[in-house]
């Protein structure tokens, strides 16, 4: 197990995918222990073939493709940005607005960065606003995107929890609209010490006509959201839902996507479904070592004794630093595929409910990909915008960090934030 920590932490060093160190790491493993790793191989194998959770990933990824290659999140900006313009900082308001909306689309932080985030600092930069506070704004509301439903780390969280994908999903609701409400505090306040222009009143009959143009694209999380929840189609079959959606909507009403462009997506969304599918098989190589050598046990056994079960209040604090740590350093889906296995078992002891923590995970988790020096948002905000990155994260450490710190410790402290909608639907009867 020395060896194996050594090699894990030693190719992570040395900067090579993490991935990677996982699965070396795992391979020595089995070849000190005297396994066989084909056999192993078979038993993931026939693990992975009975979830049917994990087909969601790829589907969102390829939905989240195709609305950042057409015209549907432009023109869900446009009719954001003309329904605020009349607000001082409004494109900053409208930036998180599209990113609330654009989360009920994709379950994705970085394709709302990557994709929206484009738009969204362009704009804001060509209007006068300075960079660091447009790549702060665009990297803190893209935490959003993972927490209100649908959500790719909810799914990977259902995967490895059992808990309802359903019910995670609906719990994520308040949590991220609360998010989404302090932020928009916040731009309010910056924009009045900063002085951040005004657009304009706009006439409402252009945002009328902008909110037409956007209304297919507005109505994709409707449909999910209600489809699931009234028990139309599952959670999985809802990602599924959203592609073939997608593709109707940037085909027939927008005509922005041809059988090239299509081409094109298909390939670049193998490429970033190939990151996901290998990180998940390392974590299912790591999850059998954990699991033979009993370390999620021998965590709960140190865990109660030191009193912790029974204090589940101080059990979510110490989790959350551990979480925010973690989220410095490694990878978003590292941390809910590996980390939180470990730490289910002394949840569950401690009587804390599998949903609240599942959405509690990864609010916290999303943090960390704003946080330096991981710090992934601001790393590719800097690099759309050509801000320094220093000055990004400046921002990042004064203003949006506290934001997203002070919302997590509601939900952390105040369960029925999570709750409330997941009960309102028959959870826990």
């Amino acid at each position: 197990m020395t060896i194996f920590l050594i090699i894990f932490a030693g190719t992570f060093a040395l900067g090579y995918p993490i991935a990677f160190g996982m699965l070396a790491a795992g391979i020595v493993y089995l070849i000190m222990k005297g396994l066989s790793l084909a056999n192993v191989l078979d038993m993931l194998v026939i693990g992975f073939s009975n979830q049917t959770t994990l087909i969601a990933v790829p589907l969102f990824i390829l939905a989240a493709n195709i609305m950042n290659d057409t015209e549907i999140t432009q023109r869900l900006f446009d009719f954001v940005r003309k329904a605020f313009g009349r607000f001082r900082g409004s494109l900053g308001y409208a930036n998180i607005a599209a990113s609330v909306i654009f989360a009920g689309m994709t379950g994705s932080q970085l394709a709302d960065v990557a994709g929206l985030g484009k738009i969204e600092i362009k704009a804001m930069m060509d209007a006068g606003y300075d960079g660091p506070f447009s790549c702060a704004v665009t990297a803190a509301s893209a935490t959003i995107g993972p927490i209100i439903p649908p959500s790719i780390p909810m799914v990977l969280y259902s995967l490895i929890s059992g808990a309802s994908l359903g019910y995670l999903f609906i719990g994520g609701l308040i949590p991220g609209l609360l998010l989404a409400g302090l932020e928009m505090v916040l731009v309010y306040v910056l924009a009045r010490v900063r002085n951040y222009p005004v657009e304009g009143k706009v006439p409402t009959s252009q945002i009328a006509k902008s909110f037409l143009m956007a209304l297919p694209a507005m109505f994709a999380p409707v449909v999910l959201l209600l489809g699931m929840y009234t028990g139309v189609f599952t959670a999985t079959e809802a990602a599924a839902i959203v592609v073939a959606y997608s593709i109707i909507v940037s085909v027939l009403i927008y005509r922005t996507l041809g059988w090239k462009k299509l081409y094109k997506i298909l390939i670049k969304s193998a490429e970033d479904i190939g990151y996901v599918s290998i990180m998940v098989a390392a974590a299912q190589l790591v999850s059998y070592v954990v699991t033979r050598e009993r370390l999620a046990i021998r965590l709960t056994e140190a865990l109660v004794n030191a009193g912790l079960a029974s204090k589940p209040l101080l059990l979510l604090a110490s989790v959350n630093v551990l979480y925010f740590i973690l989220g410095m350093f490694i990878d978003a889906s590292v941390t809910i595929l590996v980390v939180i296995p470990l730490l289910l078992p002394v949840v569950q002891a401690a009587g804390i409910d599998l949903v609240h923590f599942g959405v509690l995970s990864v609010f916290n988790i999303m943090i960390g990909l704003d946080t330096p020096p991981y710090a992934q948002t601001a790393f590719i905000t800097s690099a759309i915008s050509g801000t320094p990155v220093k000055d990004v994260f400046k921002e990042m450490l004064k203003y949006w960090i506290p934001i997203e710190i002070a919302a997590l410790i509601i939900i952390t402290y105040f369960p029925d934030t999570v709750l409330f909608l997941p009960r309102l639907l028959g959870y826990g009867r």
